[in-house]
């Protein structure tokens, strides 16, 4: 393999032309030039069973790349052509070790050997599978088609499931993806077994979609459980792959209840779940057999006047089939807690008021968990280390972001670093922090651009005491004594969090360029938002938007403060829940706001889910005042102020009902609204269409502000 100099591929990455002048930016080239994003190392992992990384690198060709943490020496692995004479790009890969890499492409999942030079295994998947997800040993892969779970080995193809009704669902993600549930299916250990979800819908209300591009337009019906309506109901099946037969977990009554954080045991007997009750007020972690599907017995119970939101599967120490760690809020915030199977809490292994955002990993010997805290008010994540006796150790102290990937012994770990004023640094550390190789240090890529970076504020909340959170861009080139105009983008919802100690405060390119265009861009992390504890969150229960709206009013007032700023043209921007925020801010405020955008926006929590509103809203027969305080169609007779509506019309998510009750409810009221739908688009319009999406927010902003 040919040898290249580090310092040679760095110079690549770190190449930026000079410019004389600051630069005009045009509204496409913050979509489309990735020059003016900081540079980054292409699907960077480490290579299973070493102490060796790779990369690839998109320059004159794709390369597969190693770095090794002894030296400073790169190998080029081998080329996409290497593969197959026919690619040009390399598919995404996953390290088996250090000799062999699987991946997926269009006829299945493949392995290939690189002192073979060539594939040597081949499972052969239906073109229309999807959710694919191999087992532990390579052997077998799990994937759905429709709504049928199905596992491919190399010689024969099992229909898991067998489902004729298009309604009961078997190998997908469930409860609408809360409860941290990302995918359906749940490989045992040894790959021997696989457990399932399996979704009964049949009893779920149906909701129509209008699908274009026929004449005449056709229906398409999902499942939608709305608040205080019926949910589906979910069952665990587990397929046996050597007697090729299902048992079901005895999760028992009542059917309307959530099964989540589904884990095994070490010796592939039992499965572990976090059952929660529909009222989301009660968690019980149960240990079940996996031969029989028999209930054996309640772990631990959890339980929260407000609401109980498990989020992380039990993760057992490696060599224990006894221990485990779990991850719960009992506390106020998010800590690490060392159980065993008698259900008896061994320690807690992390404390303070730095919640735990991620376990990274657990080293190999069982003895040191990794852990990213959320620091500072929420502001930094700091990679964490602690013993099995709660002993914690920083290993990263520079305020910002760090994202980690460990290496598999522990010993290693690769940190992709960023702060407000740093783009991106990318280190190869020991376990105990050390910077053993710095692989690369993006530049600015705002350098001579009239593109504007942030500051970070804070102010005081509307209970005035708890610190907030903000983000400043100040227009480009800011004359003294000129006032300028401002627009607050708003999300101000739970799970989520906009600013962080990250490269633009954890803005975007669009903030900057409207800076440059003469815009004070502004945003504050109002309480319910992420990343701060129980209590800030837990405000917003049973009254969404009023807590949240307050904060954002206190942003108002700070921007009121600045001298620079025209008080008669402040603006709000948001989508989804922000979306829900500005047409909230606009209706409950007449005259305060010139005008908003509110993209995919929640008007009447009644017709949102079950699972995220009764979580927050508890359901609308149990707490009727606070469903008609955020129901925004009372308050459509208020707006005074311009406000432009915008809708995917085939939004599963916020469904396109919400937004239309919100023009008919203005049309009866005589109030003028502006409105915006993208057909065929569902709750985030993406692709080619975004830059028009963006152009229609932006001129709208710049028309009326």
């Amino acid at each position: 393999m040919k040898k290249i100099a580090s310092s040679i591929i760095v110079c690549l990455y770190f190449f930026s032309s000079s410019l004389s002048a600051q630069k005009d930016i045009t509204f496409e080239e913050i979509f489309t030039k990735s020059s003016l994003n900081p540079i980054n190392l292409s699907r960077l992992q480490w290579i299973t069973g070493s102490n060796t990384y790779s990369w690839v690198l998109n320059k004159n060709g794709e390369k597969l790349l190693r770095g090794n943490v002894k030296d400073n020496k790169v190998d080029t692995i081998l080329k996409p052509s290497d593969i197959n004479s026919e690619l040009k790009r390399f598919p995404d890969i996953v390290w088996i070790d250090q000799n062999q890499f699987s991946f997926y492409d269009a006829k299945g999942f493949h392995i290939y050997n690189l002192s073979e030079k060539k594939i040597i295994n081949t499972i052969s998947i239906d073109k229309e599978a999807e959710n694919q997800e191999v087992a532990p040993l390579q052997k077998h892969v799990a994937f759905t088609i429709n709504n049928n779970l199905f596992i491919a080995s190399k010689d024969k193809t099992v229909n898991v499931s067998n489902e004729s009704n298009i309604n009961i669902i078997s190998g997908k993600s469930v409860h609408r993806e809360e409860f941290g549930i990302s995918k359906g299916t749940f490989w045992s250990p040894n790959g021997n077994k696989l457990a399932f979800y399996r979704m009964d819908q049949t009893m779920v209300t149906d909701y129509p979609l209008v699908q274009l591009g026929t004449l005449p337009a056709k229906e398409k019906i999902i499942k939608y459980p709305m608040a205080g309506q019926k949910s589906h109901h979910v069952t665990l099946g587990v397929y046996d792959l050597a007697s090729e037969k299902t048992i079901f977990i005895k999760t028992g009554e009542p059917e309307e209840q959530y099964l989540t954080n589904i884990s095994w045991t070490p010796d592939e007997k039992f499965i572990l779940i976090a059952i929660v009750n529909r009222a989301q007020n009660e968690m019980k972690l149960n240990q079940y057999n996996a031969i029989d599907g028999s209930f054996v017995k309640t772990l631990l119970t959890e339980s929260d006047p407000q609401w109980i939101e498990p989020e992380n599967a039990a993760q057992f120490i490696p060599g224990k089939n006894d221990q485990f760690i779990w991850q719960s809020e009992r506390s106020g915030f998010n800590h690490l807690y060392l159980y065993d199977l008698s259900g008896k809490m061994i320690q807690q292994l992390s404390a303070g008021d730095t919640p735990v955002e991620q376990v990274v990993a657990i080293s190999s010997d069982g003895k040191q968990i990794f852990m990213v805290l959320s620091t500072e008010n929420g502001l930094n994540r700091k990679l964490v280390k602690t013993d099995l006796k709660g002993k914690m150790t920083f290993l990263t102290n520079e305020n910002g972001m760090h994202t980690v990937q460990m290496s598999a012994d522990g010993n290693y770990f690769i940190d992709n670093f960023s702060a407000l004023t740093i783009p991106r640094r990318i280190t190869v550390n020991a376990s105990n922090g050390k910077i053993l190789q710095t692989v690369l240090t993006a530049s600015d890529p705002f350098q001579d651009t009239k593109l504007v970076k942030p500051e970070l504020i804070n102010i005081t909340a509307a209970d005035g005491k708890t610190i907030l959170n903000g983000r400043l861009f100040k227009p480009y080139n800011i004359e003294k004594g000129k006032k300028y105009p401002v627009v607050i983008y708003v999300y101000g919802g739970p799970h989520a969090q906009m600013i962080t100690n990250r490269w633009l405060g954890g803005g975007n390119n669009w903030m900057a360029w409207m800076a440059s265009q003469g815009f004070v861009i502004f945003t504050v992390d109002n309480r319910g938002s992420a990343s701060r504890g129980l209590e800030f969150e837990q405000v917003i229960h049973q009254n969404l938007g009023v807590n949240e709206m307050a904060d954002q009013l206190k942003g108002v007032d700070y921007l009121k403060s600045l001298d620079f700023v025209d008080v008669n043209r402040i603006g709000v921007h948001g989508w989804s829940f922000g979306g829900f925020m500005t047409t909230t801010m606009l209706s409950k405020n007449p005259g305060m706001f010139k005008a908003g955008v509110a993209g995919g926006p929640v008007i009447d929590w009644k017709m949102y889910e079950i699972m995220y509103t009764e979580r927050y809203m508890d359901t609308p027969q149990e707490n009727e005042k606070g469903y008609e305080n955020a129901n925004l169609l009372n308050n459509a007779k208020m707006l005074k102020d311009r406000l432009m509506l915008i809708h995917g019309t085939v939004d599963p998510v916020v469904v396109w009902q919400h937004s239309q009750e919100m023009v008919k409810k203005c049309v009866e009221e005589g109030v003028l609204i502006d409105y915006m739908i993208y057909p065929e688009h569902e709750h985030n319009v993406s692709g080619k269409d975004r830059i028009h999406l963006m152009k229609t927010i932006t001129r709208y902003l710049q028309e009326h502000l």
